[in-house]
């Protein structure tokens, strides 16, 4: 994609109904990425949830300090699709999974449990921004929506869980609430 262009807030709203369609529950694992070292970036098939280690193989520890409430990052997989324009792109969001999913505070509020493949997740509570990287892969439109009001209502950046029952998740599981 020699000529991508990053869509502007308008185009962003006039597709965001569709975003919005992602299903309450039985939603979908769509992408796992692991982050061996910073701005490195691997596409797994089969990935393992730990409680110590979140995703086995990922450096989530030193981008947040050991915080077990940003253990594993989680985009609606619906909105990067429209920003990424195209799902190769997808893992430069810095998310390890992409989930066809709604993750508002409504159907997701902080304590909520996902069950994914055998394992089993914790929403928590700790916001998920936009920042310096996601303005440089999908444009300062798209980080500054992301961060609004509205993209804040749909946590449209994403959400953080931590890992409560380990297990293994696979591409294509059911995301289910529990």
């Amino acid at each position: 994609m020699t000529n991508l262009r990053h869509l502007t807030t308008e185009e962003i709203e006039k597709n965001l109904a569709k975003v919005l369609e992602s299903p309450n529950d039985n939603g979908v694992l769509e992408l796992i990425v692991c982050r061996p070292q910073e701005d490195a970036r691997v596409v797994l098939e089969t990935g393992t949830l730990d409680p110590k280690n979140g995703l086995v193989g990922d450096c989530w520890l030193t981008y947040n300090d050991g915080a077990v409430e940003a253990q594993i990052a989680i985009m609606n997989s619906r909105i990067i699709d429209l920003l990424a324009q195209g799902a190769e792109r997808w893992k430069l969001a810095g998310d390890q999974l992409y989930i066809d999913l709604n993750l508002t505070d409504e159907n997701l509020p902080a304590g909520t449990r996902l069950a994914i493949g055998s394992a089993i997740l914790e929403v928590t509570k700790e916001p998920h921004n936009g920042c310096k990287k996601f303005v440089e892969r999908f444009g300062l439109d798209a980080m500054k929506f992301v961060n609004s009001p509205v993209g804040k209502q749909y946590h449209l950046r994403g959400i953080y869980a931590r890992v409560v029952q380990a297990g293994t998740i696979r591409r294509g599981d059911l995301v289910k609430k529990v």
